[in-house]
């Protein structure tokens, strides 16, 4: 049976993928290659609108982080609207002494003209945050214990 031709979405899902599977402190400057400059990226601690301040995010995130690292498990393009489930692990030297810690999540990016347009990031950011402080760490996991998670 023959496969179908990929579509200029799925070229673009596929183009962002690579990316963000490769990406690191030394080549940042590739996530131009797959956002449009008016793009607006959410999730649970941020909105932010344009390239140029998403690139300065980035950066500083980096900058930050001692390792971060995406491995992607799933994905789907319907039209324009493409998501992916991934498992964001990475060190951090103000959270768990700067041990490792993944976090699962996922993305719903729209793409047009072969480009993200808007990226917004579902993730649990008391697993990712809250639960790595020692203080707040302890507080968030008795809570949701007690909530039966």
């Amino acid at each position: 049976m023959m496969q179908a031709a990929a579509t200029p979405q799925q070229d673009t899902l596929n183009r962002f993928i690579s990316i963000y599977t490769s990406l690191s402190k030394d080549n940042l400057n590739s996530l131009d290659a797959i956002y449009s400059q008016d793009v607006v990226f959410e999730d649970p601690a941020h909105r932010i609108e344009g390239y140029d301040n998403l690139a300065r995010y980035f950066e500083s995130m980096y900058t930050n982080v001692t390792d971060c690292r995406f491995d992607i498990h799933d994905h789907a393009v319907n039209g324009d609207i493409a998501f992916i489930s991934w498992t964001m692990t990475l060190s951090h030297p103000k959270l768990s002494g700067g041990a490792e810690r993944s976090v699962e999540g996922c993305s719903k990016l729209v793409l047009k003209e072969g480009r993200v347009i808007r990226h917004r990031d579902y993730f649990d950011l008391g697993e990712m945050l809250y639960e790595a402080l020692p203080v707040l760490g302890a507080a968030v996991k008795m809570i949701k214990k007690r909530l039966g998670q």
